[in-house]
């Protein structure tokens, strides 16, 4: 469990180009994030259980909470185990009769039982290092790109003086119909 990072949900986020939700978990000690991109209902039941919502009936996720309860199962953990080819993997963590069990599961579903059994999300360290985002290197390095030294260019303010000898010849007077001349005639 050592190369494991605890991470937290921070936020459920729509992407706007295609209507796919992303789940943002934050690393508990600090500013890194881990962006999931995650199915509607999944991240729908999420935000459900985040926010404590009452439903008539269990949901699938609630399902699963109770169905480990009645047969004395203890969720300890969800991890985020692995990331091959653009895929998460993830795995359920719970204790039956005194042993440890390992239960291979989709990160967005070991997440939603993570919330209604509130127990730790861990994230494996290489997953975190090869897709984690740290906003401030990435800002850094967006301000380097932006604010690179443009070379001075030849003559820079004597080129713009005809700019401004256009902007001081132009009438901004004229007519909405046409330019006039001086004796006031339409020139069309």
């Amino acid at each position: 469990m050592s190369d494991m990072v605890e991470v937290v949900i921070d936020s459920i986020r729509v992407s706007l180009m295609s209507q796919q939700r992303i789940v943002i978990l934050r690393e508990a000690d600090a500013e890194r994030y881990l962006p999931i991109w995650i199915g509607i209902y999944e991240a729908e039941a999420i935000t459900i259980a985040l926010q404590n919502v009452e439903v008539v009936r269990p949901l699938t996720h609630d399902l699963m909470r109770n169905i480990f309860t009645a047969l004395n199962a203890r969720i300890l953990r969800v991890e985020v185990s692995a990331l091959r080819e653009d895929t998460f993997f993830g795995n359920i963590i719970a204790e039956v009769d005194g042993q440890t069990m390992n239960i291979d599961a989709r990160p967005s579903d070991a997440l939603n039982l993570a919330v209604r059994a509130h127990v730790p999300i861990l994230v494996s360290r290489s997953v975190l290092d090869s897709a984690g985002i740290t906003p401030e290197e990435d800002l850094q390095e967006e301000v380097e790109k932006q604010t690179k030294v443009e070379p001075e260019v030849e003559g820079g303010e004597d080129r713009l003086s005809i700019f401004e000898d256009f902007l001081e010849k132009l009438d901004l007077e004229g007519s909405e119909d046409g330019e006039q001349d001086e004796d006031g005639d339409d020139d069309s």
